[in-house]
């Protein structure tokens, strides 16, 4: 029921998921409301599922234990998780409702008290998990280290990864720089038993040589809206210069293949 366009875009996406990757959708949300998008859509058959959820969480509420709504669209998703009936759940609605009752319906990882966002980005080599990008502002030396551990078990399980590269985003590479915060969490994360290869610094975030870079919810949101802004700008730029004389312009049609691939892994939406 969130996002921009919901709930009539969520229900044109699933059900391409259904053609192109073959899975099989539960959509929840009021019922009435669902089923008369689908019909809409032209979707039917045994690929989709609608569960009815009355309540809906809106994309500006306030959202705290006292004030879940107990049958949201969120809330019955989640317990379709937990539950088994289901094995992963997607939302473009409210962020803070999502990982809110997420917390507390599936819970966390062992030691692991606050929820962080993980947002992953093109690199030279890959792909680069970055975590927190906007959950926490402010963090605590132990919540940054919680980070570190969620960075580390998502990419060993999305990305295959058998030994992630763990880096602290900081002022330098010595251990001297950064902040006391930086300085403290540098120390805990030596110590632990993850693959922590120390403080890094905003390039490495592109060049491959670390796969988890963490960092607190502010840092890591500027880091995050930068990066979407500049991929869209030299995407754009790099359409001018293509168009201003007919060479290039034959240029840019012989290698199209190879723009439209470059703007697949730099665009945002992706």
């Amino acid at each position: 029921m969130g996002g921009d366009h919901g709930p009539a875009v969520v229900v044109q996406g699933a059900l391409r998921a259904c053609r192109e990757l073959g899975v099989r959708i539960v959509l929840v949300g009021p019922k009435e409301v669902v089923k008369a998008e689908l019909q809409r859509a032209g979707g039917t058959g045994d690929a989709v599922e609608v569960v009815d959820a009355p309540e809906v969480v809106g994309m500006g509420e306030a959202v705290t234990r006292a004030t879940l709504k107990k049958r949201s669209s969120i809330q019955v998703g989640l317990e379709k998780v937990r539950d088994g009936e289901a094995e992963a759940f997607f939302s473009a609605g409210n962020t803070a409702a999502c990982w809110t009752i997420a917390k507390i319906v599936l819970g966390t990882l062992e030691e692991v008290d606050r929820p962080a966002l993980a947002a992953v980005v093109p690199s030279r080599k890959g792909f680069t998990v970055l975590i927190d990008v906007g959950a926490n502002v402010q963090c605590k030396a132990r919540q940054l280290e919680e980070f570190a551990v969620m960075g580390h078990a998502y990419t060993r399980g999305v990305f295959h990864v058998a030994h992630p590269r763990v880096g602290l985003m900081s002022l330098g590479e010595e251990d001297t720089k950064g902040t006391d915060l930086t300085k403290e969490v540098l120390e805990v994360l030596k110590a632990s038993d993850l693959n922590f290869v120390g403080n890094v610094e905003g390039h490495d975030i592109y060049t491959g040589d670390v796969d988890v870079v963490v960092m607190d919810g502010f840092t890591g949101n500027v880091a995050l809206k930068t990066s979407e802004s500049l991929a869209e700008s030299l995407v754009a730029l790099l359409r001018e210069e293509l168009m201003r004389t007919p060479v290039r312009r034959l240029g840019a049609w012989l290698a199209r293949g190879a723009f439209r691939a470059l703007k697949r892994r730099t665009d945002p939406a992706e």
